[in-house]
């Protein structure tokens, strides 16, 4: 097992694959190993690809191999004796580890040191406090289809298939899943469409577009289509949703989601839609994702910064784009799930420079929490909301 286990890991250590991709190889390679073995291998794996900087802090070795880590992760987190840690991890002696609490936020927190220092900047003294949740697991969150059921009668159906759940705090669509995470996948009521797993901040995104039966929305930046489906809920199968993505494969899988959520309005589009004018068009940009780092643990190790400095251009183009696809008197909600000033604020500050014609508006004015908005601004994150980072500004345009 340990051979196993080792040779796993120093796959994930050398940033080659992701720590999820390399625990599915690993176990479609020895399937031999039982439920027992897989579970230890997948808490290794996991946790070892997130609290790497720690642990070789502790083992006063910067890089230290995958054996040596593993020790520590053995000793330090999962209590075992130095001894049969040691043995277990293939080493022949426990080496001397280091007691003291590491002295700085990316080694606590295991995060590379221009990322830490990133952090610092944006947020300042909550900069401890958000990486501190950047590694615990985000909850399971589902987003009820209204199109087929209500968040109510969603979960008795749930309880009845062995899911407990709690609403969330600020989408009304919300539930998060309470106890052991179940196999959603293996639900009747995920067949049918009943809901989609979506984080309530993304949900946010998608009700500050506001869209009413009957008009005509476009999703610019569609992706996979968890928020097309959600606007689409929101339209009642009335009026136009339009969504377009520049991976074709993405929008295959659209269609099909929508086949099961009931849509019937949805429009896929294979080139930049041209010549349309919406009632409010939404733009999830690409963007650098450090909102979501706590969804996979070796995340942030594989992240290059200068994507930090690259993105902005492009999120100015897709906005650029956008400005001439929105209607008079319509809406325009610019979004991102990341931390950085200069891909949120910077980049829709530039577009009213270039825009005149567009103006901010306060985002969920009646409805959304007053704790979600910072500068007039969309703004949630894991340590203040249990959600992951997102940053949204709601812009509408003159006339109509």
């Amino acid at each position: 097992m340990t051979p196993i286990v080792v040779e796993a890991l120093s796959h994930v250590l050398s940033g080659g694959s992701s720590a999820e991709r390399v625990l599915d190889r690993t176990l479609r390679a020895h399937r031999q190993l039982s439920r027992e073995q897989r579970q230890v291998l997948a808490e290794a794996v996991f946790n070892i690809g997130l609290w790497r900087r720690r642990l070789g802090f502790h083992l006063g070795i910067p890089d230290a191999p995958a054996p040596a880590l593993l020790f520590v992760f053995l000793h330090r987190l999962v209590g075992l004796p130095a001894e049969e840690a040691a043995r277990l991890a293939g080493l022949e002696a426990p080496p001397a580890l280091v007691s003291a609490e590491p002295p700085s936020l990316a080694l606590r927190y295991s995060l590379p040191d221009w990322l830490a220092e990133h952090f610092t900047r944006e947020l300042g003294p909550a900069a401890d406090d958000f990486c501190a949740h950047l590694n615990v697991p985000g909850p399971i969150t589902l987003r009820v289809n209204r199109l087929r059921t209500t968040r109510e009668a969603l979960a008795e159906r749930l309880r009845s298939e062995g899911v407990e759940t709690r609403p969330g705090a600020f989408s009304p669509l919300a539930l998060h899943v309470v106890g052991p995470r179940p196999n959603l996948y293996g639900l009747a009521s995920l067949r049918e469409g009943l809901f989609e797993v979506q984080d309530e901040g993304s949900q946010l995104l998608g009700l500050l577009v506001e869209a009413r039966p009957g008009e005509t929305v476009l999703d610019l930046c569609a992706g996979a289509g968890g928020k097309t489906l959600q606007l689409g809920a929101a339209l009642e199968n009335r009026g136009r949703l339009l969504a377009y993505d520049p991976d074709a494969e993405r929008l295959d899988r659209l269609l099909q989601r929508c086949s099961r959520a009931g849509l019937s309005n949805v429009q896929v589009l294979r080139a930049p839609p041209e010549g349309v004018l919406a009632d409010r068009v939404l733009v999830d940009a690409p963007c650098s994702e450090l909102g979501s780092l706590r969804r996979g643990p070796d995340l942030r190790f594989r992240i290059d910064p200068a994507t930090l400095i690259e993105l902005p251009r492009v999120q100015r183009d897709i906005l650029a784009r956008a400005r001439s696809l929105v209607r008079p008197g319509g809406r325009l909600v610019y979004a991102t799930c990341t931390v950085n000033r200069a891909e949120n604020e910077e980049v829709v500050s530039e577009f009213l420079r270039s825009a005149p014609e567009f103006r901010t508006v306060s985002p969920g004015a009646g409805w959304l929490d007053s704790s979600c908005v910072r500068e007039g601004f969309l703004f949630c994150a894991p340590h203040l909301h249990g959600t992951d980072g997102f940053f949204a500004a709601v812009l509408e345009r003159a006339g109509g």
